[in-house]
C-alpha cells in the first residue's frame, strides 16, 4: 500500500471544559459554557450554554467506536477522552500512528455557539477559544493549524478579531454556516469583513452544525433529528449562492470560502443548477455577472470531505485543485486510525497528480503550509 502524504484539511480540537470559565472576560464568567454530569434524566456529561441545546460531552471524541456501541459511548464524560484532545503532544502521536502529516484544525463544542441568541457573549466565548486554540497548535504550527472562531454582528469588532488572529498564527476562520436571513451574505454590511479577508489572505470556513439559527440538527427530535442531518449541505449551498448570485465574489475575487465536513458530491450538480438558473432566468431577476456562476465556484470555493467517494465520477467539474481530504478526528465519523488504509482502499485508483492534490496539496495551497 502507498504512503500518502496525508493533510486532514478538517479535523477537530474538544475543548477542556473548563476553558471558557478560566480565559473569558470577567463580565460573562458567570455565563460561560460549561458541562454538567446528568442532565433530565440522561446519564453523561453534557455541554451547555444558555439557550443551546445541550450536546453530549463523548460524541466530540468517537473516532473508531463503532456504532452500535455509540449509545453507550456517549454516557461517558469529558475524563474519558484521549490525551490528544488537550495535550498537543499526544496529538502529534495520533497523527503518526494515522499517517497523517498535519492538521487543519477546527472546533468542537464552539459549533453550537454559534447559535447562541446573546452576540456579546458568543463574541467573548470565541476570543477565548481563539486565544486558546493558538496556544495549544504553538507546540508545532507545521502540524497543528488551528482555525479561529468569529461572529458577524458587529463588523468592525470582526475584523479587529480577524486581523488579531491573523497575527497569532491562526490560518482561517470559521463564520456562520449561513446567515440570518434579514442578512444575507450579500447583505453591504460584510463587505468590509470580505476586504479583511482577502486582503489577509484567510480562508473564510462554512462548517456543518455553524449556522445562526442554530446547530440545525435536535437530538431530542427522533427521527426529524436523521433527516435534519442528511439535508445540512443545504445550509451550505444555499449560502454559496447567495454569494455568487449576490455578486460577493465577484467583488471580492481574493476571497476564499470552504465547505466544511459537508462531503463533495453534491457541487457538480449544485454548479450546474446555478448555471441553468443564471443562463435561463438570470435577465428576468436582473443578474448581470460577467463570469458563469460555476466559474465563481472553481475560482474561490474549495470543500472538505471524509470518505465520500461520490465526486470522483465528476472532477471534470469540481476537481482536485478544490478537494480536500479530512480525517476528522476525534469526531465519531473520523478515519482515525485507519486514515491511509481507506484512503488507498477508496482513492487509490485516481491518477497520481489528483490524488496528490486531493489529501494534500490543495489544502497546503489554501492554507500556506510547506
Amino acid at each position: 500500500m502507498a504512503d500518502y502524504r496525508l493533510i486532514s484539511a478538517d479535523s477537530h480540537f474538544v475543548e477542556p471544559p473548563s476553558m471558557w470559565g478560566e480565559r473569558m472576560d470577567n463580565r460573562f464568567r458567570d455565563r460561560a459554557p460549561r458541562t454538567m454530569k446528568g442532565l433530565g434524566g440522561r446519564e453523561g456529561e453534557f455541554f451547555i450554554c444558555e439557550n443551546i441545546t445541550p450536546m453530549a460531552v463523548a460524541g466530540f471524541f468517537g473516532a473508531g467506536v463503532p456504532s452500535a456501541e455509540l449509545p453507550e459511548h456517549n454516557k461517558r464524560g469529558f475524563d474519558a477522552a484521549p490525551k490528544s484532545v488537550w495535550d498537543p503532544a499526544y496529538r502529534i502521536k495520533d497523527q503518526d500512528r494515522d499517517g497523517v502529516q498535519a492538521e487543519v484544525i477546527y472546533t468542537s463544542m464552539g459549533m453550537p455557539l454559534f447559535g447562541l441568541d446573546d452576540a456579546e457573549l458568543r463574541a467573548a466565548c470565541f476570543r477565548a477559544f481563539n486565544d486558546w486554540a493558538t496556544e495549544y497548535c504553538s507546540h508545532d504550527l507545521k502540524r497543528l493549524v488551528p482555525l479561529g472562531l468569529i461572529t458577524l454582528e458587529d463588523i468592525p469588532g470582526a475584523v479587529a478579531e480577524l486581523e488579531r488572529i491573523a497575527r497569532q498564527g491562526m490560518k482561517g476562520a470559521m463564520i456562520w454556516a449561513e446567515a440570518p436571513d434579514d442578512r444575507p451574505y450579500s447583505h453591504p454590511d460584510y463587505e468590509p469583513f470580505w476586504a479583511a479577508a482577502q486582503s489577509l489572505a484567510m480562508p473564510l470556513s462554512l462548517h456543518i452544525l455553524t449556522a445562526r439559527q442554530g446547530t440545525g440538527a435536535n437530538p431530542t427530535s427522533g427521527r426529524g433529528f436523521l433527516l435534519s442531518l442528511a439535508t445540512l449541505h443545504h445550509q451550505i449551498e444555499r449560502s454559496l449562492s447567495v454569494m455568487v448570485y449576490g455578486g460577493v465574489f465577484e467583488k471580492f475575487p481574493g476571497l476564499r470560502i470552504v465547505s466544511a465536513e459537508n462531503d463533495v458530491g453534491w457541487m457538480a450538480y449544485f454548479m450546474y443548477r446555478l448555471d441553468t438558473v443564471q443562463n435561463r432566468l438570470g435577465a428576468v431577476g436582473g443578474m448581470k455577472l460577467p463570469l458563469r456562476a460555476s466559474d465563481y465556484i472553481k475560482r474561490q470555493v474549495y470543500a472538505t470531505f471524509i470518505a465520500d467517494p461520490i465526486f470522483v465520477d465528476s472532477l471534470h467539474r469540481f476537481g482536485a485543485d478544490n478537494i480536500m481530504w479530512s480525517s476528522d478526528y476525534p469526531h465519531t465519523a473520523a478515519t482515525f486510525p485507519r486514515s491511509q488504509e481507506i484512503v488507498a482502499k477508496r482513492f487509490g485508483t485516481l491518477p497520481d497528480e489528483q490524488l496528490r492534490k486531493i489529501v494534500h496539496d490543495t489544502a497546503a495551497q489554501v492554507y500556506g503550509l510547506a
